[in-house]
């Protein structure tokens, strides 16, 4: 389980950074297999150039010995050592190397030389021995003059890095800054359409009339801009086809209603005119609710600049006129004087007095807490004194019509549309409404709302 949670802090969430460090490994290995290519054929060729300097050295000396008198010799020799990495003799016996059998390519070398020195047949080598270790980098060349003398070469060769010089160091980073600089910005561009996806999604969310993406760009982008634009506008006109259904269904039967409630009116018994004009108007406001929640659903209104703590207050202070009989303690608000928020006005007052109102007829109080900005989000708390709500119970009473309290009381009971209205003003505004029990007994409405 460890080992998961270790590989998960490795391997990022986010798309863009997958694909970058994908990229990125790939850029990295491939570079580091480049140097390792380029190291080794720096490496050959430098040796092969080495080993090529050292045959020539060697001819011409041989050539300067077997032209040269043999008290001559000796001389020549110690002219011909002279500085560097390379050291001559002369041997009267067959030399013994602890060394194995050269690489043929020393052996090329050696062979070519001998052929170009312009030398009479006469006075070519005898013999010639190669013998090199690649492992100590050092080689050793014997040559036997006709006299039967060896002339004797030992070289050692100079080991070779790639990062032998500061300047391929400093063109290798740059290589590789700009590599990933690219990398780091095809990458951003090609997920960017992505995250301009996810964000007119959110928007959709919060208002179907939100403005389409441009189908511009590449036709990948272009198609999905498309298709998107095309949900949208079928998701627009289901939501206006609702709409529309809802208020002709509203507006036919305000008329019905109204003949109604005039032939009640003419009933001759008390009793049943009362009971008929009831009904009649729990019917009519089933009808405006009805209404009111399918027009919540569909927002109008623009956003705007709201101070939501002067909301807040305003929501209490017309509830506390409403209901002169509660005492002063019923209605509190606890949180900072002044707290903006884009939001709109009428809508999210609307919400408010439906938490509050909740609060008060299943609590007998409300206590209203807003809480200071936190990544973006502001967070309202509605409390109340009352009996709570079954933990199953707490998601239920969202759903249109639903109703904990069994009585048809408009006045206890109520619609069964306040909550869900709140929950859609609050997501139509990018935030949500949840409901759970106080540890110490009551209900805590939760409103959430992005700054």
């Amino acid at each position: 389980m460890l080992s998961r949670v270790r590989a998960w802090r490795i391997w990022p969430t986010s798309l863009a950074a997958r694909t970058a460090l994908v990229l990125l490994g790939g850029l990295l290995v491939s570079q580091v297999g480049g140097l390792m290519l380029h190291a080794l054929d720096r490496a050959e060729m430098l040796h092969s150039a080495q080993e090529h300097e050292m045959a020539r050295r060697m001819m011409i000396t041989y050539r300067s010995l077997v032209l040269a008198r043999p008290e001559q010799r000796a001389t020549l020799i110690d002219q011909a050592r002279g500085p560097g990495d390379m050291t001559l003799s002369l041997s009267e016996a067959e030399p013994r190397f602890d060394l194995p059998p050269s690489p043929a390519q020393l052996q090329r070398h050696m062979q070519s030389h001998t052929q170009i020195v312009p030398l009479p047949a006469s006075l070519r080598p005898r013999q010639m021995l190669v013998h090199g270790s690649e492992g100590d980098a050092r080689v050793a060349v014997a040559l036997q003059l006709p006299e039967g003398q060896w002339l004797v070469a030992e070289m050692l060769l100079r080991p070779v890095w790639p990062w032998h010089s500061n300047a391929f160091l400093v063109t290798f980073g740059v290589m590789s800054a700009v590599a990933a600089m690219l990398t780091l910005w095809a990458v951003r561009r090609l997920v960017e359409p992505v995250s301009t996806l996810a964000g007119a999604a959110e928007a959709l969310g919060r208002d179907v009339n939100a403005p389409p993406l441009p189908e511009t760009g590449p036709a990948e982008l272009a198609t999905a801009a498309a298709a998107f634009n095309t949900m949208a506008a079928r998701i627009r006109r289901f939501v206006d086809d609702r709409t529309f259904l809802l208020t002709a269904i509203g507006h036919d039967l305000r008329t019905p209603i109204t003949r109604l409630r005039l032939r009640a009116e003419f009933m001759e018994d008390d009793d049943q005119r009362t009971r008929m004009l009831a009904d009649l108007d729990e019917l009519e406001a089933m009808v405006n609710a009805t209404l009111a929640f399918g027009r919540d659903a569909t927002p109008s209104e623009p956003a705007v600049a709201v101070d939501l703590a002067a909301l807040v207050n305003t929501v209490l202070t017309d509830a506390a006129d409403a209901r002169p009989e509660l005492p002063a303690e019923a209605l509190a608000y606890a949180g900072p004087d002044h707290l903006a928020v884009t939001a709109r006005p009428v809508a999210l007052k609307r919400a408010l007095v439906n938490l509050v109102a909740n609060a008060l007829n299943y609590g007998g109080s409300a206590t209203v807490r807003l809480m200071p900005p936190q990544d973006g989000q502001v967070v309202l708390h509605v409390d109340d004194d009352g009996p709570g709500i079954p933990p199953e119970e707490l998601e239920r009473v969202f759903l249109p019509f639903q109703r904990l309290e069994p009585s048809r009381n408009r006045e206890t009971g109520g619609m069964g549309l306040g909550l869900p209205i709140t929950r859609n003003i609050a997501r139509a505004h990018g935030g949500d409404v949840t409901l759970q029990n106080r540890p110490g007994g009551g209900l805590r409405a939760t409103l959430i709302l992005p700054t």
